[in-house]
């Protein structure tokens, strides 16, 4: 995911103060929750909707359609994130030091967004909303694609969010504590503060120019205007249907039974279908890496 209202600090509360070097978390090992699921091939069809529900915020939204190149280098933009990403859970000691590169890129991302509201990459409220989106971005995917926590793992993945958010250096102040404080602050968020912002519009629009990944062949490079289009749909659907129901009514996205229907229909597929997969193919490859070195 992308690395900014929150639950306890403002937009004016100004960057937030890096981790304190003496107290640093620890990094994620097997047995968590995330150890398993954050390198499942299945999180590459939920991150999109987190990536939405990030920009959705006005003030995030304007930092990555101002300062991201989205636009001009999409594959490469979306495979530094994913390692990025991968490094949070299994870098081990490379975690902490990728948090606090993260932190150091976004000390110059500021702005105004489009209320007309100065904001700062690194402001308690906006750089705790990007982390704040996995928690129920995490929740509709095992629902669709996995199988639904049970309430001890739904609270038991929060808090292994809140030690990732300790990672990328956000203080527990700014994030709400328990899942019980998650979901008025969710729903708060939800109602004030998100807009169907330009790069949501953009991201969802199926027509959206992309051209072949990096590296494609001559082949796929040919064959690209037609593959395009039915995989821009897709990646629009299911990106749309994994956005929490409230979302996608605020932001005036349609969504019918039918949809809903389908939608059901590939994740049975998916879920059947990706556990029979050889771990190679299962897992992403720091993911792979890592459980690798773990059993030996």
């Amino acid at each position: 995911m992308d690395n900014g209202s929150a639950h306890a600090a403002g937009p004016d509360a100004g960057p937030a103060p890096g981790p304190d070097p003496r107290s640093e978390p620890v990094p994620f090992a097997p047995g968590s929750l995330l150890w398993d699921i954050a390198g499942d091939v299945r999180l590459l069809l939920s991150l999109p909707a987190a990536l939405v529900l990030q920009v959705a915020h006005p003030a995030v939204g304007a930092g990555v359609d101002e300062h991201s190149v989205f636009r001009t280098d999409p594959w490469g933009r979306a495979e530094r994130s994913l390692d990025s990403l991968q490094l949070w859970v299994y870098g081990g000691e490379q975690a902490l030091e990728e948090g606090r590169r993260l932190r150091r890129l976004h000390r110059t991302i500021s702005g105004t967004d489009t209320r007309g509201r100065p904001y700062h990459a690194l402001t308690p409220a906006y750089y705790a909303w990007v982390h704040a989106t996995a928690y129920p971005i995490f929740l509709r995917a095992a629902q669709y694609l996995s199988h639904p926590f049970d309430e001890r793992d739904e609270r038991r993945l929060y808090d292994e969010l809140l030690h990732l958010g300790a990672i990328l250096g956000i203080k527990q102040r700014d994030m709400p504590r328990t899942p019980e404080e998650f979901w008025p602050y969710f729903d708060t968020m939800v109602r004030e503060e998100l807009e169907k912002t330009p790069v949501v519009a953009e991201l969802l629009d199926p027509r959206r120019p992309i051209r072949p990944p990096d590296g494609a062949g001559a082949l796929l490079r040919r064959i690209w205007p037609v593959l395009r289009p039915p995989l821009a749909r897709l990646h629009v659907f299911v990106t749309t249907g994994l956005l929490p129901p409230a979302v996608r009514e605020h932001l005036g996205l349609v969504w019918t039974a039918r949809d809903e229907r389908r939608l059901r229909r590939l994740g049975t597929v998916v879920r059947t279908v990706v556990p029979l997969l050889p771990e190679r193919l299962r897992y992403l490859p720091k993911a792979r890496a890592a459980r690798r070195a773990a059993r030996t």
